[in-house]
């Protein structure tokens, strides 16, 4: 028996470590997990690695190699096409969109030999400004977010690629993030059986082939306050199984987050979670989480902390999966084929909020100052950074007087006063604002008390109007990718109706589906 069939591996490096290479041949694990920032430059050159990984593996089956292609703030495949996220597709309202933007995705994962997602993303927004959600979500009603949730299984189910539900079960309520700190939340069970596990529902039912844990507390289903879900038998065998019926293969999510221990008490939790019916663990670089992680497995089922017939159905469930998955066709180049829909998303996505002055379309630009923060990753889940601003440039290409300022994410007073003096000599303002931290708001404010004719532009969630709500015109693109800013541009300088409509609703301003 090999003693990492249950471990989806990771490493650091554009090129497979000897390391790993020596653990796959003489251990094969269950997979392998590629990630954005640490493996990937190029498409042919992750074809190369997932080549590679699948040529070094003895078994018969083909490893499971997997990735984050979320869409929106977290693409985690190099070069793929730049489409809007969940949110966006939520604002779309059309389940079949979300099908054939799903089966693009799936399709492209393929052609580099991918065979597993993590995704869809089937958590409810029910709570603004959720630190490790946001925009991830199709929404905050969780009738319509199960609609998406199933049409996205359905769209990846016809590319061949694998889909993972997550974050089970659900982690809308949350309000600390998991990657530092366990979330707790009291919810009852008519409230997650109402709103939180319905998307859930919806995915098992369209044929999800897995269900990533999530990191949270939910007493409810662990009948412990401090008991991660991810690492409960309640949870996993006796509730997700049990009484949802779901069959396929259940991963944590990634091992090495702060709502866990780190030290050799995770030995513990991992042979907890093992016993109460995860098949598979999440292991991201590290000698020592990989270490604990192997202890887990051997010592809990060497001494019998893991039941044989545990592991056992497990590994079947395992070997099951890895045995129907497809040959792939390797085809690099059709990553990034599929811009005529990622424009169809965004065209049909943006959503104008407000517009009480008029000011768009735009008639006269005239000089035209655009401002907007650096690309950042505001929470580990997010691929933001591997992309240029852009919404300048974007702009540009419509008007050619349109001059740009790229502002720190949290921009200092002395930041805000000297962009306030260079935007009083433009005939119009557009400000972006990714989540409004405090120099952002400040930045907006500032130029509201100035006088300047303002919009602005919520590039991630739609509240970011309650950090500033005297704003006369204000709009959500859901996400900062090209498509999305060129469907900005034209709603801005050619009068394409913004046709977008709120997936959620901005307290005490505006209600889930309020669009102008």
């Amino acid at each position: 028996m090999s003693t990492d069939r249950h471990l989806m591996l990771s490493f650091e490096g554009t090129t497979v470590p000897t390391w790993l290479e020596r653990s796959i041949a003489d251990s094969p694990p269950a997979g392998v997990t590629l990630f954005r920032s640490l493996n990937m430059e190029s498409p042919h050159q992750v074809a190369d690695i997932v080549e590679k990984l699948q040529g070094i593996n003895p078994d018969e089956m083909p490893l499971l190699i997997a990735v984050d292609q979320e869409g929106g703030q977290l693409l985690g495949l190099a070069g793929s096409t730049p489409f809007a996220g969940n949110m966006a597709l939520g604002a779309a309202a059309d389940p079949d969109l979300t099908r054939r933007v799903a089966e693009a995705m799936g399709h492209e994962l393929a052609a580099v030999g991918i065979n597993l997602n993590y995704a869809p993303v089937a958590d409810v927004a029910s709570r603004p400004h959720n630190p490790s959600l946001g925009v991830r979500s199709f929404g905050e009603d969780p009738s319509v977010v199960a609609i998406h949730v199933a049409a996205a299984v359905e769209g990846y189910r016809s590319s061949g690629v694998l889909s993972t539900l997550k974050h089970f079960p659900g982690k809308g309520e949350a309000v600390v993030d998991p990657h530092y700190e366990l979330p707790r939340m009291d919810l009852d069970i008519d409230r997650l059986r109402s709103v939180e596990l319905a998307p859930f529902l919806a995915g098992m039912s369209a044929g999800a082939d897995l269900v990533m844990t999530g990191h949270y507390s939910v007493p409810a289903l662990t009948r412990d306050e401090e008991t991660p879900v991810s690492m409960s038998e309640d949870a996993i065998n006796g509730f997700l199984r049990a009484e949802l019926g779901f069959g396929g293969l259940v991963i944590t999510d990634a091992l090495d987050m702060g709502a866990l221990d780190q030290g050799a008490g995770q030995i513990v939790d991992i042979i907890s979670s093992l016993r109460g019916g995860t098949d598979l663990l999440l292991v991201m670089p590290g000698p020592d989480l990989l270490e604990r992680a192997r202890l887990a497995v051997t010592r809990g089922s060497g001494r019998g902390l893991i039941p044989g017939t545990t592991l056992d159905a497990s590994w079947q469930r395992i070997s099951a999966t890895r045995h129907r998955l497809p040959r792939p066709v390797v085809a690099p180049d059709v990553l990034g084929s599929h811009r005529d829909l990622a424009d169809e998303l965004a065209r049909r996505s943006v959503t104008l909020v407000r517009n009480d002055a008029g000011l768009i379309p735009i008639a006269d630009p005239g000089r035209m100052l655009v401002l907007e923060p650096e690309p950042t990753n505001v929470t580990p889940a997010d691929t933001s950074d591997q992309y240029a601003p852009a919404l300048a440039e974007t702009l540009r290409d419509f008007h050619d007087q349109v001059a740009g300022i790229v502002f720190p994410h949290d921009p200092a007073s002395d930041d805000v006063s000297a962009i306030v003096d260079r935007a009083r000599s433009h005939d119009v303002v557009i400000v972006a604002t990714v989540n409004a931290p405090p120099g952002q708001v400040e930045l907006v404010e500032r130029l509201m008390r100035a006088g300047v004719p303002l919009i602005t532009v919520a590039l991630r969630e739609p509240q970011d109007l309650t950090s500033y709500p005297q704003v006369s015109a204000h709009v959500c693109t859901y996400g900062s990718h090209r498509p999305s800013l060129r469907a900005l541009a034209r709603g801005l300088f050619e009068g394409q109706p913004f046709v977008g409509r709120l997936p959620v609703s901005i307290p005490q301003l505006y209600p889930n589906g309020h669009g102008l």
